[in-house]
């Protein structure tokens, strides 16, 4: 008989940055679901890590020290996954500083457009919803107003108020996805694309730009998500073929934040033994 194939899933957010599930009960929640490989990937912060390696030992798991970086391109946000970064790269930390403190101010620019035409909200409220030293963003500004009965689900926020089109959506400050591929690698890492061709944000990741990262270091393409209908896994299949990128899935996970659930895309072990023989940054927590 032979063992079983490892559930790996290296895609979830914990509420460092907008998940809903503290470190320790996004790894517990893993376990549960019967996830052996966790990734750990807060927006533009590797301040989970820390809970989330003390949990992964007491609870058996592997945990991928991982970060999604926000990027910008032709004013569309696109995601790019590292994986094994050096916790203390000088380069990329500082880039990610920035763009939090972007986030921050922007956040409260939102959030006076909204009250001022008419929306339920004060900025206290959404604060009162980061936690301490957590990664702010829009779906806190959702967080703000399920606690104080305008809504029920953040999604109903994202639909209304806080889509890219909105009149009260700010810009910030994020890097290029070209350059964040390459601070990536700097800090020893593994790039990968999050959902490119995701249908919830419209046509926005071209081949293009695909091939450019792929120049400055990219490693492969999440093709495997719910927001990848068949044509769009069939796209990256394909590109990723094309490319000699590597091909992951992965929940996407956020706790209550999102309807995604925890391992109902995964990657395969020779995938992830290909991203921890690439990186130089960090190593996996091992079982204890």
């Amino acid at each position: 008989m032979t063992a079983a194939e490892p559930v790996i899933d290296l895609h979830t957010h914990s509420t460092a940055s907008d998940g809903t599930d503290t470190p320790t009960e996004l790894v517990v929640a893993a376990r549960e679901a019967g996830v052996d490989v966790l990734a750990i990937t807060d927006h533009d912060t590797v301040a989970g890590w820390p809970e989330a390696e003390a949990a992964a030992r007491h609870h058996g798991l592997v945990l991928v020290r991982g970060i999604e970086i926000s990027t910008t391109w032709h004013h569309a946000s696109i995601h790019l996954l590292g994986y094994l970064t050096d916790p203390d790269d000088v380069d990329l930390m500082g880039e990610l500083t920035k763009a939090r403190e972007s986030r921050a101010k922007r956040l409260e620019r939102m959030v006076a457009l909204m009250a001022d035409d008419g929306i339920p909200i004060t900025y206290a409220e959404v604060l009162a919803q980061v936690a301490p030293g957590a990664t702010p963003g829009r779906p806190h500004i959702a967080d703000a107003l399920i606690a104080n009965g305008t809504i029920r689900h953040r999604d109903e926020a994202f639909r209304e108020w806080l889509t890219n089109e909105s009149p009260y959506y700010v810009k910030h400050y994020s890097p290029h996805p070209v350059r964040a591929c390459e601070l990536v690698r700097g800090a020893g890492g593994v790039p990968v694309l999050a959902h490119p061709f995701t249908r919830t944000r419209g046509e926005t990741v071209t081949d293009a730009l695909v091939e450019q990262m792929y120049a400055a270091g990219l490693a492969g393409l999440e093709a495997f998500h719910r927001d990848h209908g068949p044509s769009e896994v069939e796209r990256a299949l394909t590109l990723a073929g094309r490319l000699d990128l590597l091909v992951t899935g992965a929940s996407d996970y956020h706790g209550a934040g999102k309807r995604n659930r925890l391992a109902e895309y995964t990657t395969t072990t020779e995938v992830f033994a290909t991203i921890e023989a690439q990186a130089s940054g960090a190593t996996p927590v091992v079982r204890p």
